[in-house]
């Protein structure tokens, strides 16, 4: 997803996370807090000096420091992500007030169990008897905290490949302090899971394992949970659940053992879900994502999820497709984006396959799945893009991180040119509108069985958005539009193509499209593109 980076940093910089103006004028007349440190009851991995773990087990942190005259100290426990909940960032979730002696001095922090497990920084603001304040914990994304950082402490779980094949062996890694894991695996199934627990939505396909964790209640460790089974190609997740009632998941695709067991690819955004990924492994309270800072160029792939090892809008818009598939017996073959960059060719996925969809946000693409997928439709394979914003920046990888480079667009291949159209724009959800249609002639095939004919409305699409450019092939039809959403010729456009080749093209044009299939017509819209794409 697009969120419009100057926007985000200029708000990042300037939320509630930051210090007033007032406090940071008055820092250097401020009272001192020396010897700033953080602990908890016992330490574990990565854990430093301004850096300490809480759990059920560890149960609270304490922040030490010394004074040399008194002064009133506010501390407050600070969650740095929420801007991706459409809430300002820096939401305090707990705070505590003390007027304090010259002297030394700790204040306790002991996170209820609501709290979400994640890292928070604990800001710190420290106020003498004429008003002078001094503020630790006001320091921006990327640069080194100058205040406690405090992770709470779920069940973080990775597995170490985006996906496997039946019979392939799985590690999960597992960073959690309980005595006792319960480990399982499920298959996605059909509806809308809880928030904190997918195993509502799963279908079991392994029994409960009881693993005594024992010997990493300190430290992250590594688990050879299964041989992945003779199962169906499509995506599942592993949950590992604790003795104290906490749960984490990690998302797997299973892949064929070839290409072309069936012959249609459905790719999952593993990239752009990593990318989205605000996981703060690094401890300084804030996600390593460059949507955080410019500080950050690249991500860790590795990286357990966060919010329970779901990725971000993966329920909203990933899942959505999925349940439709499961739901209706579609028979495919699910790929991460490391198998289409591992495809070998373009002329072999036009062998495997008549078509290739794209159902999540397949914002970030290397230079070889590109070319794959351009030469994929060059020789007459056909595409299914049920978002927005597709095959917009470049990445590379180096290694087990994703290297962000340039746009598309400006090293010469306009995202139009494959996908028909190119992102216009974001604005978080803040304007959305229906679709009209004004195609209905040009695709019949497309709206047959809806009741939708030309100025007919339906959906309600926004949040980020694409429309055709001048690099869209000849003959690009738009058969949908929300016309200048986001200002003046900056519409939604959902649009169709074909090639002299016989490749042919649907795009969406929003990137919440897939996520209204609950209403009958859209999903109809969904199934007759299915139909009509996948035909050799």
């Amino acid at each position: 997803m697009r969120v419009g980076r100057r926007e985000f940093l200029r708000v990042l910089a300037l939320a509630a996370v930051a210090a007033p103006a007032a406090a940071r004028a008055a820092t250097s007349r401020g009272p001192e807090l020396l010897g700033l440190r953080a602990r908890s009851l016992r330490p574990f991995a990565g854990d430093r000096r301004l850096l300490a773990t809480v759990s059920p087990r560890r149960r609270e942190a304490r922040v030490g420091f010394r004074l040399l005259r008194a002064a009133s100290v506010r501390m407050e426990a600070v969650r740095t992500d929420t801007i991706r909940a459409g809430r300002p960032a820096g939401e305090t979730v707990w705070s505590v007030e003390r007027r304090l002696a010259a002297g030394s001095h700790e204040l306790a922090w002991r996170p209820a169990r609501a709290v979400v497990p994640r890292t928070y920084v604990l800001r710190l603001t420290a106020t003498d008897e004429r008003g002078r304040r001094r503020v630790y914990g006001a320091f921006r994304p990327g640069r080194p905290p100058d205040a406690p950082v405090v992770r709470v402490q779920g069940v973080d779980v990775a597995t170490t490949r985006t996906s496997y094949v039946p019979g392939e062996p799985a590690d999960l890694l597992i960073g959690t302090d309980a005595d006792a894991l319960r480990v399982q695996v499920f298959h996605y199934g059909e509806s809308r899971p809880a928030d904190a627990d997918l195993r509502t939505n799963g279908i079991p396909v392994t029994p409960p394992v009881a693993v005594d964790w024992r010997a990493h209640r300190d430290a992250p460790g590594r688990l050879r949970v299964l041989r992945a089974g003779e199962w169906q190609s499509g995506l599942y997740f592993a949950r590992v659940g604790t003795d104290d009632g906490r749960a984490g998941y990690a998302p797997f695709i299973l892949r064929p053992r070839r290409l072309g067991t069936q012959r249609v690819a459905v790719v999952l955004a593993t990239n752009t879900w990593q990318a989205y990924n605000f996981q703060d492994a690094d401890g300084d309270g804030w996600g390593d994502s460059w949507y955080v800072a410019d500080a950050f160029r690249s991500v860790d792939v590795t990286r357990p999820y966060l919010d329970f090892g779901v990725p971000f809008r993966f329920k909203d818009w990933d899942l959505a497709f999925v349940a439709w598939l499961n739901r209706t017996g579609k028979q495919v073959d699910f790929l991460s984006d490391d198998d289409l960059e591992a495809a070998g060719a373009g002329d072999a996925l036009r062998r495997a396959y008549d078509l290739v969809a794209f159902p999540g946000h397949e914002e970030y693409v290397t230079t070889r799945a590109y070319d794959i997928v351009e030469r994929y439709r060059d020789l007459g394979g056909n595409l299914l893009f049920l978002a927005a914003n597709n095959f917009f920046r470049r990445v590379r990888r180096d290694g087990r991180h994703l290297v962000r480079e340039q746009l598309w667009r400006d090293v010469g291949r306009d995202e139009a040119g494959l996908v028909g159209v190119r992102y216009v724009g974001s604005d978080q959800g803040q304007r959305q509108a229906p679709f009209t249609v004004v195609g209905a002639a040009e695709a019949p095939w497309l709206f047959e069985g809806t009741g939708l004919r030309d100025g007919d409305a339906f959906g309600r699409y926004g949040i980020e958005i694409d429309g055709r450019s001048a690099a869209s092939p000849s003959g690009t039809r738009v058969l949908a539009r929300a016309t200048d959403l986001m200002g003046p010729g900056r519409s939604a456009e959902l649009t169709y193509y074909e090639t002299p080749a016989g490749a042919r093209v649907l795009a969406a044009g929003a990137i919440n499209f897939v996520a209204s299939m609950s209403d009958p017509r859209v999903e109809r819209l969904v199934d007759n593109a299915w139909r009509h794409l996948s035909q050799p």
